[in-house]
Order: structure tokens, then sequence, then C-alpha cells
């Protein structure tokens, strides 16, 4: 199919940091700087409105995918929608953060929209180039990209912008992401889909897509699939506040700690899959999760050492990645001929749909009956997962 497989790892490794390396950065990075510039929390809020295209993206996936007739196509449109990206973010580099704010704020959203479309198409090419077998590992250079460029984005940036300035650090930004694509321009997969398939590719899709035979007792563990960890991660933080402990050291933890481990687990991740097979990595992955949950319940229950507290957070970060190349492999085995990107948008939409419902419950949880309740009910939910995940293994996923 490919030239050369690695090639292929390297290349979605690539699209995949070149779309969270700018995410990161103007999600978590930029509301640092509009602060140190004394810009209002409500002005700070509204920054959110960039992340909005991504979360409808699943709209236009069917025309996304209606207009690429086979890998080539999905290519241009990567290409262009990068480009687009590129054209917008190097305007706000010539825009005053202060005094054009709402103007950044509207050319974000659209740049957004541009990676969003690119991520569409991004999703669909590697369901095309990567066979079955292959798609842990696509998987974990997908999850790996993501982590890598969590580490970029809110670390490596912001010393950037520190040392050269807001206009130097977003030309820098808009260069890193082309460059990105240069491996994209020498990959030369070429896989055809059915031009039947194509021509019927219509929004109502997105209703069909439900509409499938025994569709729902996927849907259902996609939704709930980062339940028992998406808690303790919007919670950890302001955890660690009410702990005494440091913005310096929080930072370390997150920005840097946690994410590594995501990422080195998350490549590792792909191997065991592929090793495994779904249905034992299913189950192994959300035991490893309950085992977590329970290490926070431990946490919960005593005077916390800063050593246990680390390794709590690095086993956490750890099923995050595992979780994160398992679920989106399992996505792929759920797409139809000539729907990959539409079918794959919805899916990720699902779960992110479910871990933004459990991250908002989290905190009124957490309020009402401490961190140390909120722990043990994530444990809970972990072993209600798992007793469905036993459950699911003998009615949908293949050995594979």
């Amino acid at each position: 199919m490919s030239q050369n497989k690695n090639y292929k790892y390297l290349t979605l490794f690539s699209l995949y940091i070149a779309q969270s390396v700018p995410m990161t950065f103007f999600s978590t990075v930029l509301p640092v700087i509009m602060r140190q510039n004394h810009f209002s929390l409500t002005a700070i809020g509204l920054l959110q409105l960039v992340k909005l295209p991504w979360i409808l993206k699943f709209l236009w996936a069917p025309y996304v995918d209606k207009y690429a007739k086979n890998t080539a196509g999905y290519k241009r449109i990567i290409f262009t929608s990068e480009a687009i990206y590129a054209v917008f973010i190097f305007i706000i580099a010539f825009l005053n953060l202060q005094v054009n704010f709402s103007l950044i704020v509207v050319l974000l959203v659209l740049a957004f929209t541009a990676s969003a479309t690119q991520d569409i198409a991004t999703d669909a090419f590697a369901i095309l180039i990567l066979k079955k077998e292959e798609r842990s590992i696509g998987n974990s250079m997908q999850s790996g990209g993501a982590f890598a460029g969590t580490l970029i984005g809110s670390g490596v940036l912001l010393t950037v912008y520190a040392k050269f300035g807001w206009k130097y650090l977003v030309i820098g930004l808009v260069a890193f992401v082309l460059i990105a694509l240069i491996p994209l321009f020498f990959e030369k997969s070429e896989v055809k889909v059915s031009q039947t398939k194509k021509n019927k590719v219509s929004l109502a899709d997105i209703i069909y897509f439900f509409a499938q035979k025994g569709i729902w007792k996927h849907v259902i563990l996609l939704f709930f699939f980062y339940a028992p960890l998406i808690g303790i991660l919007t919670m950890s933080k302001p955890w660690l506040v009410d702990l005494g402990y440091k913005i310096s050291q929080i930072g370390l933890y997150f920005g840097i700690i946690g994410p590594t481990a995501g990422f080195l687990t998350s490549l590792l991740a792909g191997y065991i899959i592929r090793s495994i097979g779904r249905k034992r990595s299913l189950v192994a992955f959300i035991s490893f999760d309950l085992l977590v949950t329970i290490y926070f319940v431990f946490l919960g229950k005593i005077t916390v050492n800063t050593n246990l507290l680390v390794v709590g957070l690095i086993l956490l970060w750890m099923a995050y990645g595992a979780s994160s190349v398992l679920v989106y492999t399992l996505a792929m085995d759920n797409v139809r001929g000539g729907r990959e990107g539409t079918d794959f948008t919805i899916q990720v939409v699902t779960m992110h749909l479910g871990s933004l419902v459990m991250a908002v419950l989290s905190g009124k949880i957490a309020h009402n009956i401490h961190y140390s309740g909120l722990f043990v009910l994530e444990t809970a939910i972990a072993l209600c997962l798992l007793a469905y995940v036993l459950f699911y293994t003998n009615q949908k996923i293949s050995q594979q």
C-alpha cells in the first residue's frame, strides 16, 4: 500500500503534531499571556470560542468525504486547509493582542475551522492507508503527536514568547505547521474509494451512522470510555492547589511529567494492542484505569506525600495515553466505506461529549463530597465500565 510502513507512521505523527501544537498554544498558553497583559477573565473566556469548530466539525465531515475520491483527494484537502490556516495565523502575527483582540478571536475561529477540516481529512487518510493490523501503531502516532504537541505547545512556546515576543512566536508557529506537512508531500500511498458510495454521501449520513445495527453498544462505550479518568484529570489541578502546591510545581507535573508519561505510553500501547488484540487490550486497559482510580482513593485517604502523588499522576497520564490509542483504533474499525471522515469524526465527538459531561460534573461532585468522594465515585464508574467491557468484548470486537 505504501512504499514504506515506517514512513506512513512518520507522516501521521507529523500531521497530528501539526494540529496539536497550535491548539495547545492558543487554548492553554495564550490565556496565560493574556492574563499577564491584564486581560479580563471575561475576555479570556471568549477565547474558548476557538474550540467551537472542533466541536461542530461533524457537520461538514460528510462534504469532506464527498469531495475526496481517494487518498490523493484527502491530501489536497489537508494541504489546502493547512495553507488557509497558516494565512490566518500569519495575519494574527502582525496584530496587537490588546488593540485587535476581537479581530484576533474571529481569525482564530476561522483558522481553527480550517484546522478542524484538516483533522477530518487526516483521520480519513489514516484509515485508508493503514491496514487493520497497522491501525494500533498508527493511532500511537496520533496520540503521541497530541502529547508531543502538548509538551511543545505548553512549554517550549511559552519560553519562545518570553524571549522573542508575540510576532516572532506566531510566525514560528506558522513555519512549524508548514514544515510538518513535508512528509505528507512524499507519501505515495494511493487508495481509491467506491465512487458510488462517495456520490451518495450526504449530511443525512450523520443520522444513518446511528441507525446501524448494533452500533449503540459501541456508542455507549465511546461516551463513557474516558469517564473513570477524566474527572480525576479535571480536578487534580485544583486538588493540588488546595494541598498547597505551587503553580510552578503544578506546571511541571501537568506540562512536562504528565504529557511525557502519556507520550511514551501511547507509543507503547500500539504495540501492545497489535500483540494481544483489541479484546484483551480493552479489558487490560480498563483494568489498569480501575487500578489507577483505586490508587487515587488511597491518596485521598492519607496525608499526601509528594513522591506518591507524582507516581499517581504518572499512572493517570499513562492510563490516559494507552486509552487514547485503543479508543481511536476501535473508532477506525467502525467506519463505513466512503464515509471514513464522517464516521470517525462522529465517534471522536461522541468521546469528547462524554468527557465534557464528566468534566463538568466532576467539579460539582468534588464540591459536594470532596475530592476523596470523587475518587471513590470514579472507581465505581471504572468497575461498571469494566463489567460493560467484559460484556461488550463478547458481542462486538474482533480478536484482530
